[in-house]
């Protein structure tokens, strides 16, 4: 792990264990699988979003893409149409909603910022008027729907093993592909990232449909978990998202972040709204606290920050210098 990423687990621990020591429910197995099936959408669509960020790019559309993916698998789902192709055509809404947001960044070139909050509220719209504000609540085989959001394996929740996956293959992505390599160059100067050859417009088409792809799972998850109700998802999500990955270390300017820290972030906010509801603190409160330790976390950082970057130069300073070519080693 990078030093980043460890310092936001030991936020993690610090965190789980002032909690646990005001509510020890949250020590209880069947609370920790709780958290684990709220953490997994956040940290789903997060890790897909972490790789936009550290693009230099911005994608706020994830609530809207969640609700729309969920709605339109759970009405496939009681329409009589096949479970798997149910849960496929919520994750292809979400990859469309990717290109659209892309369509609008790279072809219009509008502020990230702007088009993909635009999109927000259309998908949300349109999860509203598909599904008239109701839960799907007559879905043929609806036991096999929901095995995605609410089943288990091995005793461990299916969100769980998902999130596993998702997580994986973006952290593969990102250390060991020239996407990842890519996305780091565009953030952190993407003018020079032309200049070297890099394609950036593809780079950053590919990412956002990643993103509508992954935040589409995480909205057939939640449809298995509430059968569609576009309620559950009408608000919060994309700042859960966002919350998640700056507390992981990704930054808004770009350049810079992290999916394993992302992942992390993203237990954090499910630890503090898992005891906060233990403890009985009000929902709206509850963004409050998220909202003042997002601004805390990133106050620390921005002071750290400057005494890691001295230490990784002292680092690089003491490092022998490589052979010049010809010499001989030993």
């Amino acid at each position: 792990m990078r030093h980043r990423e460890l310092s936001t687990l030991a936020i993690l621990a610090v965190v789980f264990a002032v909690f646990a020591s005001m509510a020890p429910q949250l020590l209880e197995p069947d609370t920790i699988k709780t958290i684990v099936r709220q953490v997994a959408p956040v940290a789903i669509a997060g890790a897909a979003i972490t790789l936009v960020m550290v693009a230099g790019s911005l994608d706020l559309s994830v609530g809207g893409t969640i609700a729309l993916s969920g709605v339109i698998a759970a009405s496939l789902a009681a329409g009589d149409s096949p479970i798997p192709l149910a849960l496929l055509g919520g994750i292809a809404v979400g990859g469309a909603i990717g290109l659209v947001n892309a369509g609008l960044v790279v072809g219009l070139r509008i502020s990230s910022v702007i088009a993909t909050l635009g999109t927000l509220f259309v998908a949300r719209g349109i999860a509203f008027i598909i599904s008239e504000g109701r839960p799907q609540s007559v879905i043929p085989n609806a036991e096999s729907f929901s095995t995605a959001g609410n089943g288990t394996s091995l005793g461990i929740p299916n969100p769980a093993w998902i999130m596993l996956a998702v997580v994986l293959a973006f952290w593969f992505m990102q250390r060991h592909t020239k996407v990842g390599r890519y996305a780091v160059a565009i953030g952190s100067n993407e003018s020079a990232a032309r200049l070297s050859g890099i394609r950036v417009n593809r780079v950053r088409i590919f990412l956002f449909v990643a993103a509508g792809v992954a935040a589409g799972i995480s909205g057939v998850i939640l449809a298995g978990q509430f059968n569609g109700d576009p309620k559950i998802v009408e608000e919060g999500w994309e700042f859960a998202v966002i919350v998640a990955a700056v507390l992981g270390g990704t930054s808004l300017a770009g350049g810079r972040g992290s999916v394993v820290g992302t992942l992390i972030g993203a237990l954090i906010v499910g630890v503090i709204a898992s005891g906060l509801n233990i403890l009985g603190v009000d929902r709206f409160w509850q963004f409050v606290v998220q909202g003042g330790v997002l601004v805390a976390v990133v106050a620390v950082d921005d002071r750290i920050e400057p005494l890691r970057e001295r230490l990784r130069e002292r680092r690089r300073r003491a490092e022998p210098a490589a052979p010049a070519a010809g010499e001989a080693s030993l």
